[in-house]
């Protein structure tokens, strides 16, 4: 899902696994693990996603770049 974010260009999110799909404006590409689905509606309501990605899920969660 695209969102307006300066820092955030698209947020998805992969229920049967529970990852979370980030890619940023600068085009890096990350998948969060074990994010539970209440986290992933929070993120997308927040208002600035990128205040809510740099204290709910930054540094919380496992995380694999990808290519």
């Amino acid at each position: 899902m695209h969102v307006t974010s300066s820092a955030i260009a698209d947020i998805a999110y992969d229920q049967a696994t529970a990852a979370l799909y980030v890619t940023f404006v600068d085009g890096d590409r990350y998948r969060y693990a074990k994010v539970s689905a209440a986290v992933y509606r929070a993120f997308i309501d927040a208002e600035s996603k990128g205040r809510f990605f740099a204290s709910g899920i930054r540094d919380r969660y496992a995380y694999q770049r990808l290519d």
